[in-house]
């Protein structure tokens, strides 16, 4: 179990400094004031506007990076700070947070896979680890290693590997999405070249959680793949 620790230990520091950075790059450019004056929240409305899309709403959430788009009542969140801002940060969070609106009205088939999955892993994930150990206890108390035990750590690993897999999907959702706001912000000239170089950075640095993310989840997924086949033989 040491090892296990150290390595969440170890994700977890990543994760830390990641986002650390993350919030530094979002007030940073929180500074670079838009030259057109436009807030997020107008910047988020043109773009849905500018592809057709009628039927997405934009409304204003509590919290600091609490943004996201709901597929379900088609809805781009914005945080207080982004929907009302008038800065880099909040251009490319809004513009970010539309191109998954763009996704949804395109059948973007990674967001597609990635909603799918959705009613599964909410199940799951919060178990998963605890199937994992539990199968693996059952395993040393009994000692068969192929008894009951072992088929519900199996089936733990199943249930891990679902969140793995979403991880993963989640990966293009997001780095498509911030693509198609970096190149609508420049294709439409809604940003001057430092605004863009801002956004761009700070969108940079958003994508990287997500990779953090997905491999501290496969990292510990095969950690206890180990422990479950180990222990069998």
């Amino acid at each position: 179990m040491m090892t296990y620790y150290i390595l969440i230990g170890a994700i977890a520091l990543v994760s830390w400094l990641v986002s650390n950075q993350l919030k530094s790059k979002f007030k940073k450019y929180s500074k670079v004031h838009l030259r057109n004056g436009m807030s997020g929240a107008e910047i988020a409305q043109k773009m849905l506007d500018d592809h057709g899309i009628r039927d997405v709403k934009v409304i204003s959430t509590p919290g600091m990076l609490t943004d996201h788009y709901n597929p379900k009542n088609k809805t781009v969140n914005l945080s207080e700070g982004v929907y009302n801002q008038r800065n880099a940060s909040a251009a490319a969070v809004a513009a970010h947070e539309c191109g998954h609106a763009v996704q949804h009205a395109q059948a973007y088939e990674w967001l597609t896979m990635r909603s799918k999955l959705v009613p599964i892993v909410s199940v799951t994930s919060g178990m998963s680890t605890w199937v994992v150990f539990g199968g693996i206890m059952l395993m040393a108390a009994t000692g068969v290693a192929g008894g009951i035990g072992f088929y519900i750590a199996v089936a733990g690993l199943i249930m891990m590997g679902f969140a793995t897999l979403f991880s993963f999907i989640t990966l293009p959702v997001e780095y498509d999405a911030s693509k198609r706001a970096l190149v609508w912000l420049k294709q439409k000239n809604m940003v001057t070249q430092e605004e863009y170089a801002g956004a761009e950075d700070a969108l940079k640095w958003a994508a990287r959680t997500y990779l953090v993310a997905a491999l501290g989840a496969l990292a510990s997924l095969l950690y206890w793949a180990l422990q479950v086949f180990g222990g069998r033989d």
